[in-house]
């Protein structure tokens, strides 16, 4: 994920977006733009670089009006604009690479802008673990996403490749797309250990893959009970 270094090189102010979602690196995150103050942000984000930092925030939960410093974030790319005709849009963001934040610079503009510290996963020293942790972590979510496909009554078809030879890639990719609390999903991003955050995804996924199998399992033989196929047999007490 190094290459992400050459987009945000000599950037060390970013414009922020604090929103109740978690982003991670490599994920789509589609926003609708109202609101006036990320109107101008957009703006101006379009006009230099197309970056902006998504920061995790609950502001209903929270007697603050804007992320603590020191919290970390993910750089979100403009990758596409939809303008609408009333100066809203619809975009698609992609994340690049993980801030923390330093300080809250003071601006003219509506929008919060802070001086960030940009970083990566520190570099594992067992390797053969690691591929190992990513080989069964894949493993585990494709089994779920094949689960799901069939209680969603949906055609089968070959899943999204799972890019195990990044374990770093992997986790995130995993992490933003199970479902989990807002909080969890911000601790999987904060972890700068790939190692750890697979060993907290595994744990996660081992223990929602049995009840997603036997779900679909018994939705399978429902679908078939219902459409004339072979019904269960079973023995009169």
């Amino acid at each position: 994920m190094n290459g992400h270094f050459d987009k945000i090189r000599g950037i060390d102010e970013l414009p922020l977006f604090p929103l109740p979602v978690v982003l991670f690196p490599g994920a789509p995150l589609p926003l609708h733009i109202f609101e006036p103050r990320y109107r101008k942000m957009l703006r101006d984000v379009r006009a230099s670089n197309n970056l902006f930092g998504v920061s995790y925030f609950e502001a209903s939960a929270s007697e603050y009006a804007r992320p603590p410093l020191g919290h970390v974030g993910c750089v979100a790319e403009v990758v596409e604009v939809q303008p609408l005709p009333d100066g809203r849009s619809n975009i698609l963001t992609v994340g690049l690479i993980r801030y923390q934040t330093i300080e809250y610079v003071e601006s003219d503009e509506p929008y919060l802008i802070a001086r960030v510290q940009f970083f990566e996963d520190d570099e594992e020293e067992d390797e053969a673990l690691l591929r190992e942790r990513a080989r069964e972590v894949s493993e585990l979510f494709l089994r779920i996403a094949r689960a799901v496909r069939i209680l969603n009554d949906e055609s089968a078809r070959e899943l999204t490749e799972i890019p195990e030879t990044d374990p770093e890639r992997l986790s995130f990719l995993i992490a933003s797309a199970i479902d989990l609390e807002g909080e969890v999903k911000q601790e999987l991003l904060e972890l700068r250990s790939t190692l750890k955050r697979l060993e907290r995804l595994h744990e996660m996924l081992a223990q929602a893959v049995r009840s997603y199998e036997e779900r679909a399992r018994l939705h399978a033989i429902a679908k078939r009970n219902g459409h004339g196929g072979k019904k269960l047999e079973y023995e009169e007490p």
